[in-house]
């Protein structure tokens, strides 16, 4: 019983949490109520707040269950270079490996894809929301951290003098990559979001340097369209 008692929770949770990603994106983040939430899931407002202290807390577990896998690749990519050949067994390799395969998981995967359209375009910072924004910028923060680590480490393998500092250098990928998924989202039939990623990234790197470390034959891990 208690084992039942348990999934139905978690399925209450997950019904509760698919509810507030088609909400959030129809209406927006500020203009959705719990109430909406609840009633959209066929639950009840006090089971929001069994599982959910705020809406903030909610949009961040709606926020994890499609971003933690991606920002685990990052992480991993940044721990272990198991995969890359001998002769690309270098930090920049693991960087643009670990792009590639996000905007991948975003073309393809139609959960990524509605989250992170709330995300960016769906959210209001305001004050019930400021754990949101404070997620956020961890986020960008471990992103920035993983890549300018990953230019230094390189720029000490190969003895180059980078143009412009590491931090500088991250913090323009990180404008460069999210611009284009923010402009893609807009309107996916404009460009090719996995191709044009790979293209300005690939020249971003090349002027700052990189080109003789970086593997034109790189693909991206293939991630079946959802159904």
């Amino acid at each position: 019983m208690a084992r039942r008692t348990k999934e139905e929770a978690l399925a209450t949770r997950h019904k509760l949490l698919d509810a507030a990603e088609h909400l959030f994106q129809a209406q927006g983040v500020s203009r959705t109520s719990l109430q909406d939430i609840a009633r959209r899931a066929g639950a009840t407002r006090g089971a929001v707040y069994w599982h959910f202290k705020d809406k903030a807390d909610l949009f961040n577990a709606m926020m994890e269950r499609v971003t933690l896998p991606m920002e685990a690749s990052f992480n991993h990519e940044d721990r272990d270079p198991a995969g890359a050949s001998a002769s690309n067994a270098n930090a920049l390799y693991r960087i643009r490996r670990a792009t590639v395969n996000a905007l991948q998981q975003i073309v393809s995967d139609a959960q990524t894809r509605r989250v992170f359209e709330v995300a960016t375009q769906k959210v209001e910072y305001v004050e019930e929301l400021q754990a949101v924004r404070l997620r956020h910028l961890a986020v960008r923060h471990g992103f920035l951290s993983f890549v300018e680590q990953g230019m230094n480490a390189t720029s000490r393998q190969t003895k180059l003098k980078l143009p412009i500092s590491a931090s500088m250098a991250a913090q323009g990928l990180h404008a460069l990559i999210d611009g284009l998924i923010q402009n893609w989202l807009l309107d996916p039939q404009a460009f090719d979001l996995l191709e044009v990623g790979q293209c300005v990234m690939n020249v971003y790197l090349r002027g700052m340097g990189f080109a003789s470390e970086l593997d034109p034959t790189i693909k991206a891990e293939r991630i079946p369209p959802a159904v």
